[in-house]
């Protein structure tokens, strides 16, 4: 899979320009590239248009729902709270007045994946499942996973990072599920939960 084709015809088809859709993959790419990210990275991106390629037919809006999968990270430090939000907003601000993109859907779509919560929209769903399926992996990848989280959030002792991430994870397991889509439920709900128990048992 070639990011830059996909991403590139994605954008010639909303209308950018050549030299727009390479200055604006030059931006995207070294956003994701920075050293701080260990998973909020371009592999992240790669998996998840992986299983948009594959859902796709699925979709209503399936040209706003990839636009979004790109952006959604486009903002990220570990730090904050607002990553999603101004993920949002960047991507908002490269479209154009006439953009033929739903820009609203775009904009609620990337800041569904703070809470990932059920949403009235069943794109957003598939979004946010694309989002999460990484919780579904065999242990081996989940466990490298969790430590590339640990790592982008070194900036935390262990003290402060092992409580919050327990409590991350227990809200997943609060949820009546944690996939919103039948599909992802059917597949991977099962698998996720014996991750997140297993990962949390080695937090304590």
């Amino acid at each position: 899979m070639n990011l830059k084709e996909i991403y590139s015809e994605l954008l010639s088809n909303i209308g950018f320009s050549a030299n727009e859709i390479q200055q604006n993959w030059l931006d995207l790419e070294k956003a994701y590239s920075k050293k701080s990210r260990h998973y909020h990275n371009l592999t992240h991106l790669k998996e998840m248009i992986e299983s948009f390629e594959f859902y796709k037919h699925k979709l209503q809006n399936p040209a706003e729902i990839l636009f979004s999968i790109f952006y959604h990270d486009f903002v990220y430090s570990a730090s904050k709270k607002d990553n999603e939000l101004k993920s949002a907003e960047y991507a908002l601000s490269i479209l154009s007045e006439n953009s033929t993109l739903n820009k609203q859907l775009v904009f609620d779509t990337i800041c569904a994946t703070q809470q990932h919560q059920q949403n009235a929209i069943e794109d957003i769903n598939w979004l946010i499942d694309f989002d999460l399926k990484i919780l579904a992996k065999d242990w081996e990848d989940y466990k490298i996973y969790f430590e590339q989280i640990r790592k982008e959030y070194r900036i935390y002792p262990d003290f402060l990072y092992k409580p919050g991430r327990a409590k991350a994870l227990k809200h997943f397991l609060e949820n009546d599920f944690i996939f919103q889509t039948n599909e992802f439920r059917n597949l991977y709900e099962e698998k996720a939960r014996i991750n997140i128990e297993k990962e949390i048992s080695l937090l304590m």
